[in-house]
């Protein structure tokens, strides 16, 4: 109930009567104020008349009046300022801290209002909205398309800069650990991604030139160059295996000289797994990358093109494991590419925004509009995601598009936030059009 008044109130959705106070003043409302999320009244410096008397100040609501002293309100002079305490139900008047009668309005919710959210929050189909859609104007869902895709590159931008402090600044570092979180494809980000920070890249680079070193301090700062990283079933052959034992041995030595240690094996996910994705493999791949200079930040931002960045990301495997999957047990040869479609996730989740990232850094457009140019030309992500909401009459061409409807399922959707949503906006506001789709 108090999150539709905010609502109503935020989006000027009021009663079609007129508004008056619980002493019959006549309330006009000029500007209904900014939102506040923190601690403090729920709107700050609103504008309204009061019996033609214009008060500028805060704004709070309640479900009900009573709700004032449930909070303390009473006691805080924050609350002082309040020019008008909106209410669902008026129990009882309320006072300041200083003991002064702050002005009250019941309000009433527009029955279409509330029956039209009731019927988003009640329905069985994913996503509640989906019968909405077809209905809406292109520019409705054009803008916020737009802003759902500003949100998501926000986020990840945040995510780097969060990173980068981390890494003192290195940028080196932080895109390297983004790449590497990236690597993980959602089952293993977490893993891969507290595998990157034990890395020690500076000790690394003493070995640069040599793949096997590079592949031993990898898999071995991964926690699986450790017998107890293997599966109890196969466990005997793989400990047995050469190559095992000599990535072990090699480990060991660098362990000594530079002081390692790896994360926990317990990190890593191999449940349902698909074998091209086992960490041995990723890892490998990454190994490959960092081996021939193709996962430095210095080289992927003199990348102009979609082309020059798939370029540096067409990696493979080392040998041993074009015919192993996992230590001791074989397979069909295969180099083990990263697939196209592996490739554009990286672009998609570790390019496009540590670009962004860096352009806000730098305070260099040029990178910034390099991101967005290459989030307009890389095709849509073909995932349940997307052809959910295709089904539903969304024109998901680009990676844009398709990064926006993830950010809409996973922040807006997922936590039923319709109230959030542009789109349920435009059906909780008009009364009867819903009608006539169903």
């Amino acid at each position: 109930m108090e999150l539709l008044l905010h609502y109503i109130w935020k989006h000027r959705i009021y009663p079609l009567h007129e508004m008056r106070t619980n002493k019959g003043e006549l309330i006009d409302v000029i500007d209904p104020g900014l939102h506040n999320s923190n601690a403090g009244p729920d709107f700050f410096n609103a504008k309204i008349k009061i019996d033609g008397m214009l008060w500028v100040g805060n704004i709070e609501i309640h479900d009900k009046a009573s709700d004032w002293f449930l909070h303390g309100h009473d006691k805080d002079s924050h609350y002082d300022n309040v020019i008008l305490h909106v209410v669902g139900k008026d129990d009882m008047p309320v006072v300041t801290s200083k003991g002064e009668i702050v002005r009250q309005m019941q309000m009433d919710i527009p029955d279409h209002v509330s029956k039209n959210y009731a019927m988003l929050l009640q329905e069985d189909k994913y996503p509640p909205c989906h019968s909405i859609v077809p209905y809406l104007s292109k520019i409705v869902l054009h803008s916020w398309m737009s802003a759902l895709q500003a949100e998501r590159l926000e986020g990840k931008t945040m995510a780097i800069t969060e990173r980068l402090k981390a890494c003192n600044g290195s940028w080196e570092d932080a895109y390297f650990i983004t790449l590497a979180r990236n690597f993980g494809f959602g089952v293993n980000s977490e893993a891969f991604e507290a595998w990157a920070h034990v890395l020690s890249l500076p000790s690394i680079a003493h070995h640069r030139d040599d793949i096997f070193q590079i592949e031993a301090i990898f898999l071995g700062q991964a926690g699986l160059l450790t017998d107890e990283s293997i599966n109890e079933k196969y466990r005997a052959e793989a400990t047995n295996d050469a190559y095992y034992k000599k990535l072990k041995g090699e480990y060991a030595y660098l362990t000594h000289k530079f002081g390692l240690q790896g994360i926990s094996p317990s990190l890593w996910n191999f449940l349902r797994l698909r074998p091209q994705n086992f960490p041995h493999i990723r890892i490998s791949q990454l190994a490959n990358l960092y081996y021939n200079r193709n996962a430095s930040f210095s080289q992927l931002i003199e990348c102009e093109s979609i082309e020059d960045i798939k370029d540096i990301f067409s990696t493979h495997v080392t040998p041993y494991w074009e015919t192993h999957y996992s230590f001791g047990r074989e397979s069909k040869k295969s180099e083990k590419n990263l697939s196209k479609q592996s490739i554009n996730v990286i672009i998609l989740n570790t390019v496009i925004p540590v670009l962004f990232a860096y352009g806000r850094y730098k305070n260099d457009e040029r990178y910034c509009e390099r991101s967005l140019s290459l989030l307009e030309n890389l095709k849509a992500e073909d995932n349940s995601i997307t052809r959910m909401w295709q089904e539903c009459g969304m024109d998901i061409k680009t990676a844009a598009d398709s990064q926006a409807i993830v950010q809409l399922k996973k922040e807006y959707c997922d936590r039923r936030d319709c109230l959030r949503c542009r789109i349920d906006y435009e059906f909780i506001k008009e009364s009867g059009w819903f009608v006539k789709e169903s």
